[in-house]
């Protein structure tokens, strides 16, 4: 099977470039917006709850982060949260999606590096807003190392399977690379794949797991993305031996 079969999927936010940072912002400024009528644990719960409740009709990212931080207030004040109040969170929804987007050391050098090697093909895999996701691609310089891009309404099992197949993608031939164990590694370990994770030192609630995973042979833990080139020779080395081994007679 040639190398150019294999094949690396990279998460976006908080992998390539920073994104929780923002929500920590936003957080805190709705907080003390709030403090008048709730403490901060009771306006974290409630807004928590409330994102959750949304990510049917609303999915994720800013936009519906905005919309669900006016609809929790709306709720904590009890209806007595005032119309500059609600266009203070708009401006700084607004705000959020107009913020210069801030690369993740290594990330240019890793995509640069991986990308001229030519020996596997590159596809950005995200989910959330669709506007929001291909905006902020645009503007961080990295598209043009890509072969694909996907982004997703959500990122579980069955999406990457659909993703896989569409891509002419063998799970055994296919490494996922982010810092969210819950929706860049499990899913995919769990398909066969492989995956490598890059802890980043802020985590959105609802991407938290207590599952750890358990194909040690197929799971990597990185300090930095500038570990990865040596993670991907690595198991591009294994996973060619376990195809040659099939082959024989």
């Amino acid at each position: 099977m040639p190398a150019r079969e294999f094949a690396i999927g990279f998460d976006a936010d908080d992998t390539l470039w920073r994104n929780e940072d923002l929500f920590a912002t936003m957080h805190a400024r709705f907080g003390a917006l709030l403090a008048r009528y709730h403490d901060a644990a009771t306006v974290e719960r409630e807004l928590l709850a409330t994102e959750l409740r949304n990510l049917g009709p609303y999915g994720y990212g800013v936009k519906s982060f905005t919309l669900s931080a006016i609809e929790t207030a709306i709720h904590l004040s009890a209806r007595q949260i005032s119309a500059d109040e609600i266009q203070h969170l708009l401006d700084l929804g607004r705000a959020m999606l107009d913020h210069p987007v801030e690369l993740l050391d290594g990330a240019a050098e890793t995509l640069a590096a991986l990308s001229a090697a030519g020996a596997h093909r590159l596809l950005l895999i995200t989910k959330g807003d669709l506007r929001d996701q291909q905006s902020k691609l645009a503007r961080s310089g990295l598209a043009a190392h890509f072969h694909h891009v996907e982004i997703l309404a959500d990122k579980h099992g069955p999406a990457y399977a659909d993703l896989l197949r569409r891509h002419a993608i063998l799970p055994e031939n296919f490494l996922m690379v982010g810092n969210s164990l819950k929706s860049d590694i499990l899913p995919v370990l769990a398909l066969g794949g492989a995956g490598a994770h890059v802890p980043y030192h802020l985590l959105w609630a609802h991407e938290r797991t207590a599952e750890t995973p358990r194909a040690a042979d197929r799971f990597f833990e990185l300090k930095s993305l500038r570990d990865l080139p040596a993670v991907v020779a690595e198991w591009g080395a294994a996973t060619q031996k376990k195809i040659n081994r099939s082959r024989k007679p």
